[in-house]
């Protein structure tokens, strides 16, 4: 079940929102429980024996690993834990992609696996290891009640697309959370923004990609249309499930933290990864870059430290070589930045700042989007018209007519300028009259549009 689907808005959230209301506080965390159980189950039935079986190993080896702490036990609990969490990782995750670059090299060809890949498995393991790591590090309180571990873990809000909730962050929430009519209003309003960023942008610009991908008259400009969707869409439908996750979480009581601040006006690639899947990067930064030493070690193994980081957060994304290829990029680029490129970027006028940041970033979603190596090249070919393409055609001309209007919106509101006017002093007053209407008018938009059965994909399966 994802959030954009007639399910999920007109029965699932509306059910369990009444009961979760009308249940004392005692019960609240059970009704979560189940019904982020049952919000498994309805889209991997057979996958919920795995979560569960995974919760109760990480609840098992939290009490050990408490119990031990401060010893060599404690240290071998919390290898043997992330071991078993990495491998199942593996296993659903990139045995077939393992398979298929052995064949490479052998004759007789191996069978590949016939596996599914669970929903959401790669956010709710990085969830848990980090859980185990942070109890291990006396960072957090070991966690008694099983149930409120499983609702931690499985918290349907933010369970197939994140963003990565730490423990830390609602350990204390879980026990003890403010309702009130401000929070939930707010957490509608997060919600409704969420579900028109990803309907009626991303899956419009997602559109015009199969457009494209199908056509037999590219052009150069197509191509540049192509990217500019493609870096537009990718945005808009992450940072739209993380604002659905960020409201949904307010309605139940919860405050998650940011997930995206503004990446496409960033002046760096430095700064665009401090804005941009900060749950991801933070996690990286903070249980994988930082123990293996951070900058603080010699530049040989700094320079390592940060490749590694930007191998697996490559592999993260996806089991094909174009993730791998697309962090590596980045982990190349971080490196250039940091050893003498930022001191020349913070002299530069802001608009080339951002003008280099912003070509960086189109070309890694070209890689991250692309079917293949060839397909890869093909497109960045396609942007300087090596391919033999001409410059513009008649095709390409009439898509950027048809576009045109969703990728102006698109890019205006990838940036703080929409927020800056709605959050002005002189149309507060007005605002505060309009929001209700225009919230109401996207959700309603936006219902057309998923009864319609409109393009309506789901990008994070692979993650």
């Amino acid at each position: 079940m994802v959030f954009s689907t007639i399910t999920f808005l007109f029965y699932f959230l509306p059910i369990v929102l009444v009961i979760y209301y009308i249940v004392p506080k005692k019960w609240k965390n059970t009704i979560l429980l189940i019904a982020s159980l049952l919000f498994y189950f309805y889209g991997e039935p057979k996958y919920i024996v795995l979560m569960i079986l995974s919760i109760i190993m990480t609840y098992i080896f939290g009490i050990l690993i408490e119990k031990n702490k401060n010893t060599q036990k404690a240290k071998m609990y919390l290898i043997i834990s992330i071991c078993i969490s990495v491998g199942l990782l593996i296993y659903f995750k990139y045995t077939n992609f393992i398979i298929k670059n052995i064949q490479i090299w052998l004759t007789n060809k191996i069978e590949f696996i016939h596996i599914i890949l669970p929903i959401g498995i790669s956010f709710y393991t990085f969830q848990m290891i980090s859980y185990l790591i942070d109890v291990y590090n006396g960072k957090a309180k070991v966690q008694k009640n099983i149930l409120k571990l499983a609702t931690y873990v499985s918290l349907f809000p933010q369970l197939i697309a994140g963003p990565i909730v730490r423990y830390t962050t609602i350990e204390e929430q879980l026990e003890k959370r403010e309702y009130n009519i401000e929070k939930f209003s707010a957490g509608v309003r997060r919600f409704v923004i969420g579900l028109g960023k990803k309907v009626l942008i991303a899956n419009v610009l997602g559109e015009l990609q199969n457009i494209f991908l199908v056509s037999n008259e590219k052009s150069v400009l197509f191509y540049w249309i192509y990217a500019i969707s493609v870096m537009l869409q990718i945005y808009f439908d992450f940072s739209g499930y993380s604002d659905m996750a960020i409201g949904l979480g307010k309605m139940f009581g919860f405050e998650f933290l940011e997930n995206f601040n503004y990446p496409y006006i960033a002046k760096s690639i430095t700064d665009f990864w401090r804005r941009w899947h900060i749950s991801l990067s933070t996690w990286f930064r903070d249980y994988i870059y930082i123990p293996l030493g951070g900058n603080r070690v010699n530049k040989i193994k700094w320079l390592r430290n940060i490749m590694v980081v930007w191998f697996l957060t490559g592999l993260w994304h996806g089991a094909e070589w174009n993730f791998v290829i697309w962090g590596l990029y980045f982990g190349v680029l971080l490196i250039i930045e940091k050893v003498f490129l930022e001191k020349y970027l913070n002299k530069l006028p802001q608009i080339f700042a951002r003008a280099y940041t912003l070509l960086i970033v189109m070309i890694s979603f070209i890689i991250f989007n692309g079917e293949g190596v060839e397909q890869i090249f093909q497109n960045l070919g396609g942007l300087i018209g090596t391919n033999g393409t001409p410059i513009i055609s008649t095709e390409s001309i009439y898509y950027f007519k048809s576009y045109f209007i969703i990728i102006l919106i698109a890019i205006i509101g990838a940036t703080p300028i929409p927020k800056n006017i709605v959050n002005s002093n002189k149309l507060k007053k007005l605002v505060n009259i309009l929001e209700p209407i225009y919230l109401l008018m996207i959700f309603i938009i936006c219902t057309s549009y998923i009864i319609d059965g409109s393009f309506n994909p789901f990008l994070y399966f692979r993650f």
